[in-house]
């Protein structure tokens, strides 16, 4: 079995009255390469009459957001033209590329009745040869998006991106990631193989797990060697973990705010060409 290397607990990192927990980057772990970037937000109860979510208008480029809405909703809009809202079960995947200004809020609706609300957000980067590359986004809701059961039923996998059992899924990857989220019943086990040549990213959402013999509590990232195929999961409880894995880039890293790219000089580019305009106007 892989070998785990270190168990990694999040920073709380609260934004306004959202419940925040930093994932990665923390101070024992910076990026694993090619997953830069994981904020959980939440789970809370949102009153009446509330604010939402506080991500407005905002610009992306040289990497790609995926976004889980495990409980309330987002509403998405771009300077591409693209909107949605997303409720919880839905998955939203935009590709920044070139650059992109979006805002990330909740639908009016929720603001007016509150409700339960938590999201992930995770960050992939994007290969040198792609930075520039027009954005995309799309959201599918719950579902749109396959998933697939283990014989016992005791295992879910949500397949977002990649290949499982046969079925592929719904969201295209620029650099091969395979991306999923498993839910696990108490006393679930799951067997999974993965090349060596990938680096993986598994963060416990919530629940108690063994893996590959280790106990992993909820909120953990888990960093493993390559040194072997195997994953061995045992559900201690009913638990949630998000999964993925891809070919590191082995590129450098220059990331100052919301752009992500190789050198000092292209992030200076970057700014530069959102002052210009050339991220789009943002009409909403």
């Amino acid at each position: 079995m892989r070998t785990i290397q270190q168990i990694h607990q999040p920073v709380y990192d609260p934004i306004g009255d959202l419940i925040t927990y930093r994932v990665i980057p923390t101070p024992s772990i910076s990026y694993l390469d090619p997953f830069l970037f994981l904020n959980h937000h939440g789970p809370q109860l949102y009153p009446p009459q509330n604010q939402g979510l506080p991500f407005g208008p905002h610009p992306h480029r040289g990497m790609e957001t995926v976004t889980f809405i495990l409980d309330g909703d987002i509403a998405h809009f771009d300077s591409g033209g693209h909107k949605s809202v997303i409720d919880a079960g839905g998955v939203q995947w935009m590709t920044a590329g070139k650059g992109l200004i979006h805002s990330e809020v909740s639908s009016d609706q929720f603001k007016q009745t509150g409700g339960p609300l938590e999201i992930l957000q995770l960050w992939v980067n994007l290969p040198a040869k792609a930075k520039m590359c027009p954005p995309y986004y799309r959201g599918l809701q719950k579902d749109d998006i396959p998933t697939i059961s283990s014989d016992d039923g005791l295992t879910t996998v949500k397949l977002i991106s990649g290949e499982y059992r046969g079925q592929k899924g719904p969201f295209e990857s620029g650099i091969g990631l395979q991306l999923q989220t498993i839910d696990l019943k108490q006393k679930a086990r799951w067997d999974y193989t993965i090349p060596l040549d990938e680096n993986i990213f598994c963060y416990l959402i919530r629940g108690k797990l063994k893996v590959n013999g280790q106990i992993v509590q909820q909120r953990s990232l888990l960093e493993f060697k390559n040194d072997s195929e195997l994953i061995r999961i045992e559900a201690l409880e009913n638990s949630v973990l998000l999964l993925g894995h891809a070919q590191p880039l082995n590129e450098p890293v220059v990331s100052q705010g919301p752009f992500v790219m190789n050198t000092e000089q292209e992030i200076r580019q970057a700014y530069e060409d959102y002052q210009l305009g050339k991220f789009g106007r943002w009409t909403h």
